[in-house]
């Protein structure tokens, strides 16, 4: 495992940990067991190409674009605080989000389109793969091959753990109180996110 790979690997994988927008969408829909292939998959695809984008050397686009990234903000702030109101009516209704099985689960259009939604509609997934990786890419001029190879196999590793793995948890969340702060936590980290979107924009 070359110094640049390793590199590359570690750095994604310490951008993806905290808990975003994402992370918890794909963390519900692995405890229903719902899509959990395409999500993760979809998920580490876009990574993908955002991470190539930055090594390749695109992170200059918001330079010559500078309303880009204000729009991009509003959009995304938009998206989250109407995602966020739904997760929070579903806690606090008698619908299928306290359900482990026994309802119809949302179609795989539905399921994609909002993955794709909380991905590329959130600023800071920009940010982090094609400016930051992007940037920091270039301190390995004969590796950087490889250091966007770790990077891309750390989004890979991680979402498909968080997927598969949130169905070791299950058993706990049988419980309709469980999925209530489940869901109550999501609303709250849609909202935290939009904040930050709309308080960074205006700053």
């Amino acid at each position: 495992m070359s110094a640049p790979f390793l590199a590359g690997f570690m750095l994604s994988l310490s951008l993806i940990l905290p808990i975003g927008a994402q992370n918890a969408f794909v963390l519900r829909l692995g405890l229903r067991g719902e899509h959990v292939f395409a999500v993760c998959l979809t998920c580490a695809l876009s990574d993908a190409v955002l991470i190539f984008a930055g090594v390749a050397g695109f992170a200059q686009i918001g330079a010559h674009l500078p309303w880009l990234e204000t729009a991009m903000r509003y959009f995304g702030a938009a998206f989250l605080a109407v995602y966020g109101a739904r997760s929070f009516m579903a806690a606090f209704g008698e619908g299928a989000a306290l359900k482990l099985s026994g309802t119809a689960p949302p179609s795989l259009r539905r399921v994609l389109l909002t993955c794709l939604a909380l991905t590329w509609l959130n600023p800071h997934v920009y940010l982090d793969t094609v400016v930051l990786i992007g940037s920091i890419s270039t301190q390995f001029a004969d590796g950087r091959s490889q250091f966007a190879l770790g990077a891309m196999l750390a989004s890979l590793t991680f979402f498909f753990s968080l997927g598969y793995g949130a169905r070791l948890l299950r058993p706990l969340f049988v419980k309709p109180g469980t999925w209530r702060i489940l869901d109550i936590g999501i609303a709250l980290v849609m909202w935290i996110t939009a904040a930050r979107l709309l308080l960074e924009t205006i700053a």
